[in-house]
Order: structure tokens, then sequence, then C-alpha cells
């Protein structure tokens, strides 16, 4: 297994978890496309997505929502879907491809030091 592949199985298992991503997905996607622009950034529309689904208790039993490594499945996904709009996401060679998976799950908040903040 490589890591493509290794990320792939991730990606697949988060959208299984949360398909209300791959909706907003669409639906974000669907109004830059009807706003006229002929292509525009995955990562954008996923900083639209945390945007729209912020929550205030969201700390409560927090974890990443969305994680900035699977935009371009999602990019490659949608243009798969809706092959209409064939280039509308800017995609590269994945790199990923080329080395070994790591076997490593994903990172979470309980992965880092937090430290509180003072109001």
């Amino acid at each position: 297994m490589n890591r493509l592949e290794e990320m792939r199985e991730q990606v697949v298992a988060y959208h299984k978890q949360h398909p209300e991503v791959w909706d907003l997905f669409v639906q974000f996607t669907t109004d830059k496309i009807e706003q006229g622009f002929t292509n525009y950034s995955a990562r954008g529309i996923f900083h639209r997505i945390r945007w729209e689904t912020d929550k205030p208790d969201y700390h409560e039993g927090y974890e990443f929502k969305l994680n900035d490594h699977h935009s371009p499945f999602y990019a490659r996904r949608f243009m798969k879907m809706y092959p209409q709009h064939e280039g509308f996401f800017r995609t590269r060679h994945q790199t990923s491809e080329d080395k070994d998976a790591t076997y490593m799950p994903e990172l979470g908040p309980q992965d880092y030091e937090h430290k509180e903040t003072q109001s």
C-alpha cells in the first residue's frame, strides 16, 4: 500500500461518517459555478464549509471537523461525478502515490499540546 491509497481510505471512512460534507461541497461548488467562476479552490470550499458549520458548543468532544488534506479527493470526486465541470478544480500529481504508507491514524487534537487562552 502506498500513502495515496492510505489517504484515500481515510477520506472514504470520513465521507461515510460525514456525508453532509459532500453535500455542502457540491452545494458550495455549484454556487461558485453559478456565480460565473470557471475554476476555484477546493480548499476555499472547505473553508466555507467550516465557516458555515462552526458552532459555539463545538469544543465539547472537540475533533477536527474537516482535514485540508481531504480537499484534493473531494475536488477529484466532484469532477468525476460532474464531468461537465472537469478542470473546475486545478489538480496536481499526487506525490503521495510515490511514498510508502505510514500506517498511522490521522492526527486529532489529542495529538497536540493545547494551551487555554484567557479572554
